[in-house]
């Protein structure tokens, strides 16, 4: 994406990123401030949401932060009435709070299980909910940020999957229902991302980065750059036609296992001896 499409493209916007105060979210606020729009992020750490508004812009007319938990649906309106009075109409709404970590399913307590999916599914309706009655109507963009687990099981993550699960079906709903008020609703579905503190913890290693990025067809990690371009380009008039989508950048970690340790022993010596 070229840089002049990026610095003209939302001249004149109003974005709201929540779950913005580092990670893949901030990249997101960061991308679409520098494409033009006024951006507002949310987060419920107070003492990192002002650091985070800065890294988006010092202008406090193009960039501001605010703290509030993504499960309270009172303090998510006060927020984006907050926002609509301060900035104007919403255009642009990417709900990306989440919260996880590895459980087997028969030692993840009762109340484990029901704070991701407070977080992630709970949290993703009261932002795109309580932003309804302040978008700009027609032509607004809604996004969720889910992940390959919404669509492909995997262990330890019954919690998670679930919630992600839950997001790509409100998604499609909400498409539904908000398509004929001119409002466009996607998710997006990152693979792995450098940089970011899910990876860190899942690769703590050199050895096992290396053995996660060879499962993954594109052989390396995606990039919070990578993501933010598909936001920008989800919320521009160039993806004025997409709704209800749950757009995979993954490097194709949702196809499974693309490693050579993955074919059958017949297989691995036919590669290795094409002729």
């Amino acid at each position: 994406m070229n840089d002049a499409f990026r610095e003209q493209v939302l001249a004149g916007k109003v974005a709201v990123v929540a779950g913005a105060s580092s990670g893949i979210n901030l990249g997101i606020a960061q991308h679409l401030c520098r494409a033009g729009a006024k951006v507002a992020i949310l987060s419920r750490s107070p003492e990192r949401i002002e650091a985070a508004a800065r890294s988006v812009s010092h202008d406090p007319a193009r960039a501001a932060g605010f703290a509030a938990d993504v499960r309270d649906y009172d303090a998510v309106a006060a927020f984006f009435a907050e926002v609509a009075s301060r900035f104007g109409a919403i255009d642009i709404v990417v709900s990306g709070a989440a919260g996880n970590f590895h459980a087997p399913a028969a030692q993840l307590s009762s109340n484990g299980f029901r704070t991701v999916i407070e977080i992630d599914l709970i949290g993703t309706f009261n932002v795109l909910r309580a932003s309804f009655d302040h978008l700009r109507r027609p032509g607004a963009s809604l996004m969720s940020i889910t992940a390959p687990g919404g669509t492909h099981p995997s262990m330890f993550q019954a919690h998670a999957n679930s919630a992600k699960a839950g997001i790509n079906m409100l998604t499609k709903c909400l498409a539904m229902e908000w398509g004929p008020a001119g409002v466009r609703v996607n998710a997006i579905s990152p693979g792995p991302i450098a940089g970011t503190e899910g990876m860190a913890r899942l690769a703590a290693t050199p050895e096992r980065e290396a053995l996660l990025k060879g499962r993954l067809a594109l052989r390396d990690y995606g990039t919070k750059r990578d993501i933010a371009d598909v936001a920008l380009f989800l919320c521009s008039d160039n993806a004025r036609y997409i709704t209800g989508t749950v757009v995979e950048c993954d490097g194709g970690s949702a196809l499974g296992d693309a490693s050579a340790d993955a074919l059958a022993p017949s297989e691995r010596r036919a590669q290795a001896s094409p002729d």
